[in-house]
């Protein structure tokens, strides 16, 4: 058996170090080389890709199937019309308003109340010559505009009706008790509040906007004030256009 020299001995570890570890090659590959992707990351990614494509899919459906927006100048839209609960209000006239009466045609609500001081017949003036350049357009019969009062003790039926006819005896006044008032404000996104002072006197407080309620008697958008009568009667024509 030939023997093997010191120096040949040395030589061969040597060589194993200039490597760069004191372990066979072979060994060393396999600790450095990259573990395989493992498989249930793999269906993860997967499932994960699936379902954005289902999202991805639902809601191409859902907005390429709602009905474009009108163009309008200062009304401002939901993105989804609103259900409306029926209601009972009592007319200046005597008749009922319900939420029947409001299908059919495109309604604009204002709440007031007629011993306002300022907003109400400011308001209302300006729906006046809203209501008059409507008429210029031919568009009358396609809309109406409701005054209703949270102030029922005070606004008796023959004060809404010289009130609201002096803007425009187009106009339809009406109020109710407090339980209907305050279950329709409620749903159209407005509050109302009457505070009784040491002195007797009656304090009200109600939102300025104007509601926009569509032919289907569903609540769909408003007017914030201040108001610009050329805004407010571009935006009810654009509206009477639309079908719904």
């Amino acid at each position: 058996m030939p023997r093997v020299e010191p120096a040949q001995a040395r030589n061969s570890l040597c060589d194993n170090e200039s490597a760069g570890s004191a372990f066979p090659p072979r060994y060393n590959a396999g600790m450095n080389s990259p573990a395989p992707a493992s498989r249930p990351n793999l269906t993860v990614l997967i499932l994960l890709a699936a379902v954005v494509a289902a999202f991805g899919l639902w809601l191409g459906t859902r907005y390429a199937s709602a009905p474009a927006q009108p163009k309008l100048a200062s009304a401002l839209l939901y993105p989804e019309a609103r259900a409306v609960p029926d209601f009972g209000l009592t007319q200046a006239n005597g008749k009922p308003l319900t939420l029947a009466d409001w299908r059919g045609h495109w309604n604009f609500v204002y709440f007031g109340y007629t011993t306002c001081p300022d907003v109400c017949p400011t308001t209302l003036a300006e729906l006046k010559s809203v209501w008059a350049e409507l008429g210029k357009r031919g568009v009358q019969d396609k809309l109406r505009i409701d005054f209703i009062s949270v102030d029922p003790e005070r606004d008796t039926p023959d004060a809404l009706n010289r009130y609201v006819s002096f803007f425009s005896p187009d106009f339809i006044a009406a109020t109710g008790t407090d339980a209907e008032l305050t279950k329709l404000t409620r749903s159209l996104g407005l509050i109302y509040s009457r505070t009784k002072k040491d002195d007797g006197s009656i304090e009200v407080d109600h939102s300025g906007t104007i509601v926009i309620v569509d032919p289907q008697g569903k609540l769909v958008g408003l007017f914030r004030p201040p108001f610009a009568v050329k805004d407010l009667v571009d935006d009810m024509a654009t509206l009477a256009a639309t079908k719904r």
